[in-house]
Order: C-alpha cells, then structure tokens, then sequence
C-alpha cells in the first residue's frame, strides 16, 4: 500500500510515475492513519465545489501535529487556506478587492523592473533558482505589502520554514524551525503594521493597507491579520518559485517545445498552464469530511483527513489526452493547480502573470541557456519544484 508518511525510494525525486500507478490501480488509497489518498480529477473536483461535506478547517488535524498553542499552529489554523466562512469569506473579500485587473495592470510594470533587472545582472553561471526564480515572488510579494526593501532578507527563509512544517511527517528540528520562523515573523509584521497606521499607503496598490483598514464589512482583528499577511508571503512564495524553475527545467528538456515557444512567444501562456498542469507546484491539498462518504467504493467516516493529489489528478486520462506528455499548445486544460471552488487560488492570477513575463523576458535574453547536470529537486512531498538549477547563459 502506498502511503504518505513513508512514501517509497524515489517517490520524492519523481512522484509522478507512482501517481500514474495510483490513477491505475487504486486512486482512492486508504493510510494507515485513517486517512485517504484522493487521486481522481472528478473526485477532486467534487470535493473542491463543496464546502458543506468537506471543510478546510485544520484544528482537529493540527492540533496532534504541531501542538495546541504553538506558534505553527495558531498561523496555520488562522491563515486564509485551512478556514471557512466567515473568516475566508472576510479575509477573501478585502485580498480580492486587492487583486482586481486593475490593480494587476499597474503592478505589470514593477514586475517587468524586476526581472529585467535580474536578468541584467545575473551571473554567466548563475543558478536559476537563487539568482531568479525565488527572487521574483518575494520582490512582488513585497511590492504588495509594500515591505522596505532593506527589511526583505528574512522573507524568504521563514516562508520555507513555515511551509515545511506542512509536509505529512516532520522531525524536531523542522518543527523549531517553523516555529521560530511564525514567531520571529509576527514580530516584524506587528512593527510594520504600527508604521503602516500611523502612515498609511494607497489602498488601491497597497494590500497591507487595505488589509489594516477593512472594508465596508468590517475588520480583521490584529491576530487575523498577521496571519494572513504571513500567508500572502508564502502562498505566493515557494509556489511561484517552482514554477518559474520547473517552467525552466521542462523547457530545457523538452526541445521540441523550446523550439515551438521561440517560434510562436503567443504560445507563453499555455505553456504556463502546461507547466501548472504538468508539474504542478503545489501537490496536496487537503479537507475534513463533516460526515459519512462515499468515494471509489470506499465508505469514509465524518471527521476523515482527505489528502487531495493535485499532481495525480492533473496526470488523469480521464481528463487529459496523452497526460505524461509536456505539450504546450494542449487546449482545453482543466488543470487544478490552482485548486478549485471557494477556495480556488486568491492569487492565480498574479502567478500566472509572474510566470508569464519571467519565462518570455528569460528566454528573449538567453534562449539558448544550457541547464548543469548536477541540478537538484527540493526534498518535499506537498510542494515540487528544483531546488538548485545550475545554468550557463548563451
């Protein structure tokens, strides 16, 4: 039986042909905790669309995990993607109003600075994923928040840590770490948000500040909105830097398909959604079932911890035609990167358009770049993506 706390050799390198045996052979796959396994893209999307039968809530999960009252706990069982209504529906509302197309317009060219500015100073011999693609989202991220430039540095080590603490098992240290990483975290947001009332910004390009101040429908309390901001960071984070790297890597190997993005750049956004599709950054989701279900002939139990394969469903052949295929002109692409229902990405497209623009303006300088060998994946199961790509520029 496949399991999560213990996955089998090579699983972490390269999860997606264990999950093309899953789709085969048992896409509903029970745990030995009680647990199950989701891997069909139906069944995903079902459970994504209804609220009611399967709840985001974690404290009934993370309580065991992390600790009633630790650090890691009180974030992750605040912040915007493990809550229902009303605080996702708070929380949601004043991040939505946020990130209107508007709002995304005018961060488009702040976006194009960014990086072109790393391109135009980046090593002959850079690595990828330091020197540009973990870069991006956190100079955005910051732009959002309007966080100093100077006061950037530790952003993205917490956000690694805090999110590790999400993998199915952790050790001691991991568990220190992220907590040490929410604590330190929370500190400096409630020093930023102090300054930001005393001077606030334009509620219209500032999202911490119209976090602060609300809407029409009220306030988040100062609790809830250092969550929230710690979550904007990492939610936009580790996932936009996998898939600007995995964008990279797939484009590198597949030269059938580089050859096809330089031939026609119209082609850049189904790439990106290929890329989502294919190498989804984000590989589980999860939800809490509020009462007895049946999925795959399985009879679920109220109260059961559902792990939702994003990657496996995106692999469905049900759904998509030739799915271990990398084709970036593939159209439809009903892929769930982004999940799906209420809780569908409040950021989709602020990544897209990150992805979008890194990958276009990267391969219009260097379109020959040649990736190193010694490449290396990051070492999770929930989040996927390299974690090293060694280049030289052509």
């Amino acid at each position: 039986m496949f399991t999560l706390s213990s996955p089998p050799d090579g699983f972490i390198e390269d999860p997606f042909p264990f999950y093309d045996q899953l789709l085969d052979q048992t896409p509903v796959c029970p745990q030995p905790d009680g647990s199950f396994l989701i891997c069909k893209h139906a069944d995903l999307s079902a459970i994504y669309r209804d609220t009611n039968i399967y709840v985001s809530d974690k404290k009934t999960a993370f309580g065991p995990k992390f600790g009633q009252g630790s650090a890691l706990y009180e974030h992750h069982t605040t912040s915007l993607v493990f809550n229902d209504p009303p605080l996702h529906t708070r929380v949601r509302r004043i991040m939505t109003a946020a990130l209107t197309p508007k709002a995304l317009a005018r961060m488009e060219p702040g976006l194009i600075d960014v990086v072109d500015q790393l391109l135009d100073t980046m090593p002959r011999e850079p690595d990828l994923i330091d020197d540009f693609a973990a870069t991006i989202p956190v100079q955005i991220i910051g732009n959002l928040l309007d966080v100093p430039m100077t006061e950037r540095g530790p952003l993205r080590d917490w956000s690694l840590a805090i999110l590790g603490a999400l993998e199915p098992t952790l050790t001691q240290t991991q568990l220190e770490q992220g907590n040490r990483a929410v604590s330190e975290f929370k500190t400096y947001l409630q020093d930023l948000i102090a300054r930001r009332k005393a001077t606030p910004g334009d509620p219209d390009t500032d999202v911490l500040t119209r976090l602060i101040f609300g809407d029409s429908h009220g306030e988040l309390t100062e609790n809830e909105l250092i969550h929230n901001c710690i979550f904007i960071l990492n939610a936009g984070h580790e996932t936009t830097t996998n898939l600007i790297g995995s964008s990279l890597a797939l484009l590198h190997d597949h030269a059938d398909q580089r050859s096809k993005l330089a031939r026609d750049p119209s082609l850049i956004t189904s790439c990106i959604e290929e890329v989502l599709r294919f190498r989804s950054p984000n590989q589980f989701g999860n939800r809490e079932t509020t009462r007895p279900v049946a999925i795959g002939g399985y009879e679920i139990p109220a109260g059961t911890n559902l792990h939702l394969c994003i990657g496996a469903a995106n692999r469905d052949p049900e759904v998509f035609d030739n799915p271990t295929h990398f084709d970036i002109t593939r159209h439809p692409n009903r892929h769930l990167a982004f999940a799906g229902g209420p809780h569908v990405c409040v950021g989709l497209t602020l990544a897209r358009m990150e992805g979008r623009i890194a990958i276009d303006r990267f391969l219009k300088k260097y379109p020959k770049f040649s990736l190193s060998p010694s490449r290396t994946y990051g070492r999770r199961i929930r989040f996927h993506g390299p974690a090293h790509l060694p280049t030289r520029l052509f």
